[in-house]
């Protein structure tokens, strides 16, 4: 039988709370695994969680706002650790191209790809950019997503990333979810710096990213490191920038080739390296010791109906913590369902139903370096959960498409 993990000090002989919930089995998600407490309580105040444990070992607390929820469970809050949600644009025209047997090669020449996205993205203005992400958050959120991070990386030039990442930071602000903003300006080269690869990253570090750091726009730096995009030498100046302005770095590494991305994020102690496809032992070796958490995103490898899978086996041999995302981003992984892509990192990548929770819960908050504060419900952590109306994990994972009904309690209030 599980034990509270905590018991508060009581003032005047009585324990307060702001809220008790009860009436369901809680999955703790600690060390990664489900550890459930079959008939839990959850105290809550100020925005913490104050206890939890089984519900006939919790304290005699005095609160006006108790919630029984009837059965079912609750899970810690989902943490969509990988996102694009601002752009300007679709790219759905492309994806019936391609689907009737257009080239790549052709489409880009019709000034499609990322270009077309930059192109929308640059002339949109940033409350055009806001309503539509704002449109694509909310969907997320409905399945229970509590954190999520969103990356600029579709403006490519000055004004147009600061104005990408004010638009992270106002989602952020109205919106009842931690947002965290990372800069990607090294995603792409810009159309005017073609053959000029060394000069945009000369741009990025001596002019953007100062800007960047000295306004507090963004949380991380990230960049993509791949034959199409930016070689390691050249991410390495861009995260020697991020290092010496305090900011954090994670990278798009071994998503098409191998690179040794993922070794270089991890020689710069990266909180991430993301998709991973190509990821050799020797880059698992390093992320393992460096404490880098592999962030697989099958959204992608399915519309792009990629046959080189992550090396799941490898990341479990060496301990690397797996995390989950959604990428959604107009071009690759149009995805707006956290849940789908439980379903799909279990089908096409073989990971567990509980290995596909923990991504999205407590490694999903280590890969944006919130393992401390979020991912799983533990005396202490923010008070974000959900009850869902289940009878036990797996059919998170189990259902395809669709909103299981839910109550998303976000701070330790409930999330209308």
């Amino acid at each position: 039988m599980a034990t509270p993990l905590y018991t508060p000090a009581a003032h005047e002989g009585e324990l307060y709370c702001d809220s008790l919930w009860f009436g369901a089995d809680i999955v703790t998600m600690h060390d990664g695994r489900y550890n459930i407490v079959e008939d839990g309580a959850l105290a809550v105040k100020e925005g913490r969680i104050l206890w939890v444990g089984p519900k006939h070992q919790c304290p005699d607390f005095i609160t006006e706002h108790k919630t029984d929820f009837g059965g079912g469970i609750v899970t810690p809050g989902l943490v969509d650790c990988h996102t694009h949600l601002v752009f300007g644009g679709d790219r759905s025209a492309e994806f019936e191209q391609r689907l009737n047997g257009v080239s790549y090669a052709d489409i880009a020449a019709q000034g499609g790809g990322i270009l077309s996205t930059v192109n929308a993205t640059r002339e949109a203005t940033q409350q055009q950019l806001f309503a539509q992400a704002e449109f694509r958050l909310r969907t997320l959120l409905a399945e229970g997503v509590t954190c999520i991070e969103i990356k600029s990386g579709y403006g490519l030039s000055v004004d147009s990333e600061l104005k990408m990442l004010r638009v992270i930071r106002e989602l952020g602000a109205t919106q009842s979810v931690d947002v965290l903003s990372t800069c990607l300006a090294a995603h792409a080269v810009p159309p005017e710096f073609k053959g000029k690869a060394d000069d945009y990253v000369t741009l990025i570090c001596d002019t953007l990213l100062p800007l960047v750091a000295s306004e507090g726009l963004a949380d991380a730096v990230d960049a993509f490191c791949e034959h199409l995009a930016f070689s390691p030498d050249q991410v390495e100046r861009v995260f020697d920038k991020a290092h010496s302005l305090g900011l954090p770095v994670k990278l798009h590494a071994e998503q098409l080739s191998s690179l040794h991305g993922s070794q270089l994020a991890a020689r710069h102690h990266a909180l991430s390296a993301d998709h991973l496809e190509y990821a050799t032992e020797s880059d698992v070796k390093a992320m393992a010791e460096n404490g880098t958490v592999a962030v697989l995103l099958p959204g992608a490898f399915y519309l792009l109906r990629e046959t080189q899978v992550p090396p799941v086996a490898l990341f479990r041999r060496y301990g690397v913590p797996m995390a989950l995302a959604s990428d959604a981003n107009p071009g690759t992984s149009p995805a707006l369902s956290l849940r789908l892509m439980l379903n799909m990192a279990c089908t096409l990548f073989r990971m567990t139903p509980e290995e596909a929770l923990a991504g999205v819960t407590c490694h999903g908050a280590q890969a944006l370096g919130l393992g401390d504060s979020h991912g799983t419900l533990a005396a202490g952590k923010v008070a974000d959960f959900v009850h869902w109306p289940v009878k036990r994990p797996a059919e998170l994972v189990y259902w395809l498409g669709g909103q299981l009904p839910c109550t998303v309690v976000y701070r330790g209030e409930s999330r209308l």
